[in-house]
């Protein structure tokens, strides 16, 4: 069983584990492998509804597409999803079991490791190969007691380890070789390679740093992967990057501008907005302004109501006023659709002190927070035209008032969200909501771009992944690759 699986960890955050990890998922997939991806545990805000009804981290969901198999929610059975700086939801097989606090958490971690391994088995009784994802570094001193998500679970179920680091930042020898320094010997044994990561330039000017790892540590490097442009995956937490596109025109032709909550949710819903080359989108924090946007989007919030605290501390409930009087569109997703209503009600105290919290009063609804979750994959039509759309729900409220009487979306269920009477707000609990090409077009002409381009997000994942296998095929040492995977004798 543990032949059959390989866990990936890094030097650091944003070292590359995920890239990597979904890399060889398409690699082995392409091979007719039956692989499917594992993160112990996840710490994100950007989460996915799986097939079994569970809430996991959209990268591992992403992983299971890489791999061509629905995501299930043993492939992530630890999510936590940070409502504070000190505190998190802790989701536990898919289903939110409580709010803790670090040091709670980490006195619970030995609960959690069983789940984390019954999850485990139950992939490896049914998977070829399992592909691991760490989370942060190995060598984090302060979290080694009782861990479950880097070497804890590699020792607990006796994997080998690829490590990696990005020579991008900086450093990257001494990330690789610290990091060996500062595990245990038993640990230190289960590195079986180095893969260094976003490599730009002339490989034989990295030769001789490589060949003198490799005689320091005794251990190979697997491989150079090149630093990479254009790939197209969902991000397991950090905002992208704001990039300006320039239309064929020589100017955007569409301006978008989502506020940067400090607890956005699922800002993924924005990417295939992000990656039209009609859009110009931009997220925006502190010290930013609304005025010039086409399109605000009120993005999803883990923390709706101190969200809301915040976003009227920047005066963006008066810039959106401002923003409708002169016939500009605004979309609330999610927890932005529940901050386009009268009130928040939080009777229980889910997301922080029990109260409520006026809304922006722009729909004439209100909300409130219940204990149970809402999690299902969704589809049906758009109000505006009838175009089909797919999505999902991951939410805690419910939303009532006489606005639900003109919905925004008709899903199969029963109606959802709201339009209002002048047709500028457009509110939905449903994410996902440009995923759909025809569906894209439909709200982005209502937004006000003419002559659309039809952009398909889901095929430039596909090339994505593909892209990625080849890299490996290319750059990586697959006859040990397979060696350590026990495809290989």
């Amino acid at each position: 069983m543990t032949a059959h699986t390989l866990m990936v960890q890094g030097t650091t955050s944003d070292a590359g584990k995920s890239l990597l990890v979904t890399a060889l998922c398409r690699w082995l997939a392409r091979q007719n492998v039956n692989v499917v991806p594992f993160k112990p545990q996840n710490m994100a805000l950007n989460s996915a509804v799986s097939v079994d009804g569970g809430e996991i981290g959209r990268a591992q969901a992403v992983q299971a597409q890489a791999c061509n198999v629905p995501p299930h929610s043993d492939m992530n059975p630890v999510l936590l999803k940070p409502n504070s700086d000190i505190g998190a939801q802790i989701i536990i097989h898919g289903h939110a079991i409580s709010n803790m606090n670090a040091r709670d958490y980490h006195d619970y971690k030995r609960v959690a490791q069983q789940a984390v391994l019954d999850s485990y088995q139950r992939l490896a009784a049914h998977a070829d190969a399992i592909i691991v994802e760490g989370a942060g570094s190995p060598a984090e001193i302060n979290l080694r007691d009782n861990d479950i998500a880097n070497m804890g679970f590699a020792e607990a179920v006796d994997c080998p380890v690829i490590l990696i680091a990005d020579i991008n930042r900086g450093g990257v020898f001494a990330h690789l070789v610290g990091t060996l320094e500062l595990l245990s010997d038993s640990e230190r044994r289960r590195i079986k390679g180095f893969v260094i990561n976003q490599f730009r330039g002339d490989l034989a000017l990295l030769q001789p740093g490589l060949d003198w790892l490799e005689d320091y540590t005794g251990k190979p490097v697997l491989g150079v992967l090149p630093y990479l442009t254009e790939l197209h995956l969902e991000a397991e937490d950090a905002l992208p990057r704001n990039e300006k596109k320039v239309s064929h025109t020589g100017q955007p032709q569409l301006r978008v501008i989502i506020p940067a909550l400090p607890r956005i949710s699922n800002h993924t819903d924005a990417d295939p907005l992000r990656l039209h080359p009609q859009v110009d989108l931009r997220f925006i924090g502190p010290g930013d302004t609304l005025d010039g946007a086409d399109l605000i989007i009120l993005p999803g919030s883990k923390s709706v109501r101190a969200d809301l605290h915040w976003l009227r501390q920047q005066g963006w409930d008066r810039a959106i006023q401002r923003h409708l009087r002169y016939g500009g569109k605004l979309i609330g997703i999610c927890g932005g659709f529940q901050m386009l209503g009268n009130y928040i009600h939080d009777p229980h105290g889910l997301e922080g002190e029990a109260g409520s919290s006026k809304g922006l009063g722009l729909l004439n609804l209100e909300t409130t927070l219940q204990p149970e979750k809402k999690l299902r994959n969704v589809h049906g039509q758009l109000a505006i035209e009838n175009v089909a759309i797919n999505g999902y729900e991951i939410h805690t409220g419910v939303t009532t008032g006489s606005a639900l009487e003109q919905p925004a979306v008709h899903l199969s269920h029963g109606p959802d969200g709201a339009i209002s009477e002048d047709g500028l707000i457009f509110g939905t609990y449903l994410h996902g909501l440009f995923e759909a090409p025809d569906a894209c077009s439909t709200l982005l002409t209502w937004a006000g771009l003419d002559n659309i381009q039809t952009l398909d997000i889901a095929a430039l994942r596909e090339a994505t992944f593909n892209r990625l296998a080849d890299t490996v095929n290319q750059h990586l040492d697959t006859t040990q690759l397979r060696i350590l995977l026990g495809l290989e004798q």
